[in-house]
């Protein structure tokens, strides 16, 4: 008889040995009612009296589910995000929300929707990581109270309807040709800029003139197929005139 009851209470022993891994916390109820936290290594747990919940305090990756959302200009787009959190407080976890994994995902979609709602296209566009701080600091306040810390949001895909993606390409493309036409007409002002220094610089060398004459003509010259023709001063051909009216009335 005594070995027996020996036995039961080795058992019972063996059975109210539960074992918490370094990265988990325990929430430990007697008689119903929270008791204490259980720390990491091997803990006591009466069977029938007390029970406990395991907790994982790790940092969490939780994909949020694409939703539709309207920005502040009247754009339909669709968007989702990954929201990395951990819990500080295993107890509060447990005991001021029901289930935290569901909550936590439902007020970020909530409160992406709403961010979203207040900015216009452009800034959602252009200034991404703003708002996804702006996200993370709302959601991280609100689940304070259930003991989980919000590390960060990042706002991953923004989906665009066609038209609007079209719109989009349609306005990039002018942007560019703004651009050419910007950078084409600075080119003709630097080039129309150096033609007039240059033409300075000639005109106050005469010298400087014939020789770049001289240039031109050799570069023709190089090609048998041009023909090169020759502008003589008036001051020549009138030379020539009166040489030959000289001769002729010899």
């Amino acid at each position: 008889m005594v070995y027996t009851i020996l036995g039961i209470i080795v058992i019972i022993l063996l059975a109210s040995i539960k074992q918490i891994d370094q990265y988990e916390r325990g929430v430990k109820f007697t008689l119903g009612k929270y008791s204490k936290m259980m720390k990491p290594g091997w803990n006591i747990v009466l069977p029938v009296f007390q029970s406990f919940k395991k907790v994982d305090i790790r940092t969490k990756a939780v994909d949020v589910p694409e939703q539709d959302a309207i920005t502040k200009d009247n754009v339909s787009i669709r968007i989702n995000a990954v929201i990395y959190y951990k819990i500080f407080d295993a107890s509060k976890a447990i005991l001021e929300v029901e289930n935290f994994y569901y909550a936590v995902s439902q007020l970020a979609q909530t409160t992406m929707r709403n961010a979203v709602g207040e900015v216009s296209l452009d800034e959602l566009l252009s200034e991404r990581e703003k708002i996804s701080q702006k996200i993370c600091e709302i959601i991280d306040k609100a689940t304070d109270p259930w003991g989980i810390k919000v590390e960060n949001v990042e706002l991953k895909d923004v989906s665009l309807p066609e038209e609007m993606k079209r719109v989009i390409a349609r306005i990039a493309e002018a942007e560019r040709e703004k651009e050419a036409v910007i950078t084409k007409a600075r080119g003709e002002v630097e080039a129309s800029e150096n033609l007039r220094k240059a033409a300075e610089t000639l005109a106050q060398n005469p010298v400087a003139v014939h020789l770049r004459t001289l240039e031109t003509i050799n570069d023709l010259s190089s090609d048998q197929s041009n023909t090169i023709i020759f502008a003589l001063p008036l001051d020549v051909l009138k030379a020539f005139d009166t040489f030959n009216k000289k001769n002729g009335n010899n």
